[in-house]
């Protein structure tokens, strides 16, 4: 019997017909949606005289508009306030299941997927969003896709898409004490650059990826588009079935034992055969910072940005206008630079590990006055969690306030902006130009990162402050 990846049994097991020298059409297990990339899709769908085809695999959620503040007030913002309406009204029409503002179920998309059990290993998922990749944490083949194939997946439950090449990316050995998942991403977007997976999916493997939790395992899978890849998955084992287990759309009873013992079945076979893979030592990784307007502009926060030698000169020109917008220099050092701005949130770092991680840097230090702070839960379920721990009274104290669930400032689409010229450190997955608001400047980091800015009021090594 042929050796086989974990991508090409999830893969294949939901292939409905292959077209000869085209794309594969690919049954879809759960699709997610939010106020943003649906209503095109739900319109399209009623100009052909089309129903949702199957509303009960489809779940939705405002997230990127909404406001932080003041949830149980009407959206003053009039496009934000809109698009949540006309999500409700879509779902209501079709019969879809919304986790609306102030529902206990309510939050980003790729948070709630995951913490209700919608999320589950050997499921194809796709959502009008490109860091669905998250989901494939569990082990599910999980990507974003365009408003026109939205519609497509309401009408019909399946996509069209050309199978992508396979690459494994594995990183063996133990991290050290400060380095977390989000350090061990953004340090292979650095090695690999924003392209160096273009084409594939991602197998992520080693001894440091079987380490992590599985909030972890989803910050890794998260960032993979950030490197080109169409997602990233990593293998289910005991530490996704005991993070599972009691969820409340997982399998109980009889189902959850079948469920398991199939789920153990989904993992790449000895000897399976890869298109590309890569070698990494978690005792290389340390803290990661970005400097520049891409996330794979990184380096360990002890480090200097490339000097001139260290550039490909082809590569020079760009390189230099994304430093003149971060205003940096060729060669610089980051440790010791203030900032303005810290952002603990996204579906990146939103999770109720991400607000324990800055609430135990914080806790007994006082946020420096001059740093604007938005601690943002992903979700209402991480929001109640983080009051119930005992993690807002450590934050409070410190000089932080917890805001409600949404995206917030990773893409600015609510109220939550970083102003021009500002420097804000955040723990979410992009730092492109404008961003975080319209001449922000970002840097992406850890929640330990954020934190350790937060209390120096400067870029800080958060190993110094343990």
């Amino acid at each position: 019997m042929k050796a086989t990846t974990l991508f090409d049994k999830v893969w294949d097991a939901h292939v409905v017909e292959h077209v000869e020298g085209g794309p594969d059409i690919v049954y879809i297990d759960k699709h997610l949606i939010h106020e943003v990339t649906s209503p095109q899709a739900f319109s399209g769908l009623e100009a052909r005289g089309l129903k949702v085809f199957r509303p009960e695999r489809t779940i939705a959620t405002p997230d990127h508009n909404v406001p932080t503040v003041n949830q149980h007030l009407p959206i003053s913002d009039e496009q934000s306030r809109t698009q949540v309406e006309t999500l409700k009204a879509n779902c209501e029409k079709n019969k879809i299941e919304m986790y609306g503002l102030n529902h206990p179920n309510n939050g980003i998309v790729h948070v709630v997927g995951p913490e209700q059990g919608h999320t589950q290993p050997g499921m194809t998922m796709v959502c009008g969003d490109s860091h669905t990749s998250t989901h494939g944490a569990f082990g599910a083949v999980a990507f974003g896709i365009g408003t026109s194939e939205v519609e497509m997946v309401f009408a019909t439950q399946c996509i069209m898409q050309s199978k992508p090449m396979k690459m494994r990316i594995t990183v063996d050995g133990e991290l050290s004490k400060g380095v977390s998942a989000k350090d061990l991403t953004l340090y292979v977007i650095a090695q690999l650059g924003t392209g160096g997976a273009t084409g594939y999916f991602v197998e992520y493997a080693g001894s440091a990826v079987r380490s992590l939790t599985m909030e972890g395992r989803m910050t890794v899978c998260n960032m993979s588009i950030e490197m080109g890849a169409r997602g990233g998955m990593i293998a289910p084992d005991e530490t996704t079935f005991e993070y599972m287990k009691g969820r409340e759309f997982a399998p109980k009873g009889e189902e959850w034992t079948k469920a398991v013992a199939k789920w153990k079945e989904l993992k790449t076979d000895d000897g399976a055969a890869f298109d590309k893979e890569y070698v990494f030592k978690a005792s290389d990784i340390e803290p990661m910072i970005t400097y520049g307007t891409n996330p794979g502009m990184g380096m360990g926060i002890s480090g200097s940005i490339p000097s001139e030698k260290d550039v490909d000169p082809t590569e020079l020109p760009t390189f230099k206008k994304s430093l003149d917008y971060m205003g940096f220099g060729l060669g610089d050092k980051l440790l010791g630079k203030k900032v303005d701005y810290v952002f603990l949130g996204s579906c990146t770092n939103g999770r109720i590990e991400d607000i324990r991680a800055f609430a135990s840097l914080v806790k007994g230090h006082k946020k420096v006055d001059a740093i604007t702070a938005w601690i943002v839960p992903g979700s209402k379920k991480v929001e109640k969690q983080a009051i119930e721990e005992g993690l807002v009274e450590v934050l409070e104290a410190s000089g932080f306030e917890l805001r409600q669930p949404g995206c917030s400032a990773c893409l600015a689409m609510n109220e939550d902006k970083v102003p021009a010229g500002k420097y804000s450190v955040s723990t979410s997955n992009r730092n492109f130009e404008g961003r975080q608001g319209p001449g922000s400047r970002t840097l992406l980091a850890s929640p330990l990162t954020a934190a350790a800015a937060a209390i120096t009021g400067v870029i800080s090594d958060p190993r110094e402050l343990f």
